[in-house]
């Protein structure tokens, strides 16, 4: 008897070195792909914060949790099994609905551009489209709503991403690495937009420090600095966040023509990147980045602001046709 359980015991520490050694390796592939992701999960952080701003203070958190939540639901619901089925079934279909949400953001960030230089024409092609956007009771609808979608289309690059990082091995691990790597993310990226759009009120109670002493002293430096610096930070974010909903967009697009036997526009861009990364040897990683940021956001804001007029005169109208037809129609009085 006493052998027997001598026996079970170690046949449970085996299991539970085993279940160790998979943790370990969930964690250690989860980490890998998610820094190979790190680039899309930088530009969705800097994106989010612009559907936040004009809002009232005590509504700026629980909008920034509703896009969070609206986040995981399409990481963990939607694009993690689909990810997996098509990598399974059609690998084919990955690169086409890449690029067609690579296409989405680039007419994102090409309406903001448009907004920038054209108010008067950007609020015109607002009013053709309203008819296109979802019907929301509320602003702050409309923005968690546009907020989800765009989220949408970088966490599918993100996942796409994961999963060509992560090695082969079976379904459920693959499964269970890019659920951890979601979950990571999105807390990553929403638990840091939060703290930067609180960022304003904690310089307030900073500011309002009446102590006498140093370091009351310093607070009130650091309260004034973050209520004074805020707004600027937040416009510059607005413009990173738009820059790179473009520059991602468009290197989405440059990276999959390359797969469909169209790479000149990707060979150049790369070229160019070498000439100047050459050119500044003490920051060559950086200038080259700066150079394939660019030439991918020349791609992005072309493409984008080619599918404006598609999206005013062809979506539009075929979008009000199709509503009215599903459109139930009310019985006269």
């Amino acid at each position: 008897m006493s052998i027997g359980l001598i026996a079970l015991l170690d046949d449970v520490a085996g299991l539970a070195k085993v279940a160790a050694a998979s943790l370990d390796d969930v964690a250690g592939q989860a980490a890998k792909a998610g820094a190979k992701a790190a680039g899309v999960v930088i530009d969705d952080a800097a994106v989010t914060p612009r559907y936040v701003t004009g809002f009232a203070a005590e509504r700026e958190v629980p909008i920034v949790g509703r896009i969070a939540i609206g986040s995981l639901r399409n990481k963990l619901l939607i694009l993690l099994p689909a990810a997996l089925a098509l990598g399974a079934l059609a690998p084919w279909a990955i690169t086409p609905l890449l690029m067609l949400g690579g296409a989405y953001l680039c007419y994102e960030g090409a309406e903001k551009v448009l907004e920038a230089v054209l108010p008067h024409h950007a609020h015109a092609h607002e009013a053709q489209l309203a008819p296109v956007a979802l019907n929301a009771r509320t602003v702050e609808d409309q923005k968690v709503a546009s907020a989800i979608k765009t989220d949408f289309i970088l966490s599918a690059e993100i996942m796409a991403i994961t999963l060509a990082a992560i090695p082969e091995g079976g379904l459920a691990m693959r499964a269970i690495i890019m659920a951890v790597v979601a979950v990571g993310i999105t807390v990553a990226v929403y638990g840091g937009v939060a703290l930067i759009v609180k960022a304003d009120d904690a310089g307030i109670a900073l500011a309002a420090n009446r102590s006498r002493s140093a370091l009351g002293s310093l607070s009130r430096a650091v309260g004034r600095a973050l209520v004074l610096g805020m707004p600027v930070f937040l416009k510059l974010l607005g413009v990173v966040g738009t820059a790179a909903m473009i520059w991602v967009g468009g290197g989405i697009l440059v990276h999959g023509l390359e797969e469909y036997g169209w790479p000149a526009i990707g060979h150049a861009i790369h070229h160019a990147a070498e000439v100047a990364g050459a050119a500044l040897p003490a920051a060559a990683g950086a200038v080259a980045w700066l150079v394939t940021a660019a030439g991918s956001g020349i791609v992005g804001l072309v493409v984008g602001a080619a599918l404006i007029p598609v999206a005013s005169f062809m979506v539009a109208p075929a979008w009000r046709i199709l509503s009215g037809a599903l459109r139930p129609q009310r019985s006269p009085a």
